[in-house]
């Protein structure tokens, strides 16, 4: 036995050892290791529901999934600035140029925003946790949670000067570190395959017998010209991707910061009548009211008003103006109408291919809008 173990290499008992190796095998494979997450969410978001008692692992499985995934993400971002100047990187996107600027400004920026990210990876987990203590148990978690957010948010907000907050605040995994290194041996960015095949085709000149290549392919060089075409946006710096608001533009992201904590505290002052309006309309509203004050202070502000914000700021704007459709899913509104239509929904899909598929997996979504607040949370 002794003989045994003094054969391992003693570099391979050490824990550190197992995680560098963990890590390049991350950074070597991230898009095998990205679709593998990506199979691990979908299996989540069929169990809920089926089994008796399956909420709290599944969501185990699911925050697990979203943890490791944010830790990937990190990951593969510090493979690729640790790579050498010369190899070429795909151009970024603003909101990943963005987020990379304020993350490696403020340590305090990168700490809160990481915070905020993990609780809302695990805030549903925490609610089905306490939901097993009892109802006021369950809403004063809610409440507690949605409160440390907002507070996550606002120190982001006041950190970025007042801009607009992005959803994640933090990078997102854009590239592959073994594609970009790959692509280091390219001949002025185009592919080395292209090379080689414009080697084979060259044309040797009689008189002197140096050899001729050929041009590459019009289609190739288009194709490649165009991808290095700069927008407005890429030659801003990254700051500059969001405008500073002020006035009813800062009150309107403030606002929009609390909406969530107070619509949790009227729903746990009103959370034994689930038909009450006075919740959902106080939500609705405030989210509401937020968005037109928002877009009106950048008519006012903004040169060329809703038509000259940058691309980042209309990509947020979309992003939240989809994130209003789970409102219909929501309190009161899913009590009163929301829910009798799903049921009829389902029930015409029943005994039908495909369409009953979609149907169960519906039916076990349900029992989740109806008994957890965090499942239809979008801040």
């Amino acid at each position: 036995m002794c003989a045994a173990q003094s054969q391992i290499p003693l570099n391979l008992l050490q824990p550190s050892k197992w995680l560098l190796l963990y890590e390049d095998f991350v950074a070597k494979n991230s898009s095998s290791v990205g679709q593998v997450e990506s199979a691990l969410r979908s299996l989540t978001y069929i169990i809920p529901g089926r089994y008796r008692d399956s909420e709290v692992p599944s969501e185990c499985v699911h925050s697990g999934v979203q943890l490791l995934s944010l830790y990937h993400d990190s990951l593969v971002s510090r493979v690729i600035a640790r790579l050498p100047s010369t190899v070429p990187r795909p151009t970024p996107t603003p909101h990943s140029r963005y987020t990379k600027y304020w993350a490696s400004q403020s340590s305090l920026y990168r700490q809160v925003a990481l915070a905020l990210q993990v609780i809302r990876y695990t805030e549903l987990l925490w609610e089905m946790i306490a939901r097993r203590r009892g109802e006021k148990v369950r809403w004063r978690i809610i409440v507690l949670i949605e409160a440390v957010k907002a507070i996550c948010r606002l120190i982001l907000l006041r950190l970025t000067k007042y801009r607009p907050l992005v959803s994640p605040p933090l990078p997102e995994r854009e590239v592959d570190p073994r594609s970009v290194e790959e692509e280091s041996g390219d001949w002025n960015g185009m592919g080395s395959c292209e090379t080689e095949r414009s080697s084979d085709s060259t044309w040797t000149m009689p008189r002197t017998g140096l050899p001729l290549p050929s041009l590459p392919d019009v289609k190739d060089v288009s194709d490649y010209l165009i991808s290095k075409v700069l927008s407005a946006d890429d030659i801003k710096s990254p700051k500059a991707l969001l405008h500073r608001v002020t006035g009813q533009g800062q009150l309107a992201e403030v606002l929009y910061t609390l909406r969530p904590l107070i619509y949790a505290l009227a729903m746990q002052r009103w959370s034994r009548n689930k038909h009450d309006w006075r919740p959902w309309m106080l939500g609705f509203g405030m989210e509401y009211g937020c968005r037109q004050l928002a877009k009106r202070e950048f008519r006012e502000r903004v040169a060329g008003g809703l038509r000259g914000l940058t691309g980042l700021e209309r990509e947020e704007l979309r992003k939240r103006g989809w994130a209003m459709g789970w409102w219909l899913l929501r309190g009161a509104f899913y009590e009163n109408i929301s829910k009798s239509w799903l049921k009829g929904l389902t029930g015409t899909m029943k005994g039908k291919p495909l369409l009953d598929l979609v149907g169960s997996v519906v039916e076990d979504y349900e029992y989740l809008w109806d008994q957890y607040y965090f499942s239809t949370a979008t801040l």
